[in-house]
């Protein structure tokens, strides 16, 4: 890949001031799927997150959801991961957000299906191949 592929982030990036190393990455991911994933825990160690609520709006619920996996997929990019990959990973929250659109239905699997989840396991296993330094945060092996 040339330096031109990432400047568009690199300007993004430092406009948010968001740090491009894989360790923070890393750590983004992981707050990221917890919250849209399993935020909240019912009785049975069920957990539940904030994208089955988020769904709950009608239309512009699934927007957003399908704008938070779209930017799973961003950062799988900008991480080098292959294009087959990133085809996988958008093809999931593809389908979220096509079940998502169903009316109560939709809705209620919005809670089953964890597309963000699988996209994080599949970030996170690349950077633990390509990036083998960041899975130690503060001392601490992830």
């Amino acid at each position: 890949m040339t330096a031109t592929t990432y400047q568009g982030f690199d300007q993004l990036a430092s406009a948010l001031n968001l740090p491009r190393d894989p360790r923070a990455v890393r750590q983004r991911l992981l707050v990221l799927e917890r919250v849209l994933e399993g935020v909240i825990r019912l009785p049975g160690n069920v957990r539940i997150g904030m994208d089955g609520f988020i769904g709950l709006v009608p239309v512009v619920g699934d927007l957003v959801s399908a704008s938070i996996g779209a930017y799973l997929v961003w950062e799988a990019r900008n991480l080098g991961m292959s294009r087959w990959a990133c085809t996988r990973m958008l093809g999931r929250v593809g389908v979220d957000a096509a079940i998502g659109a169903i009316p109560v239905v939709g809705d209620l699997l919005d809670f089953v299906y964890r597309s963000n989840t699988k996209n994080v396991k599949a970030l996170l296993a690349h950077i633990d191949r390509r990036h083998p330094g960041a899975t130690v945060v503060d001392g601490i092996r992830l």
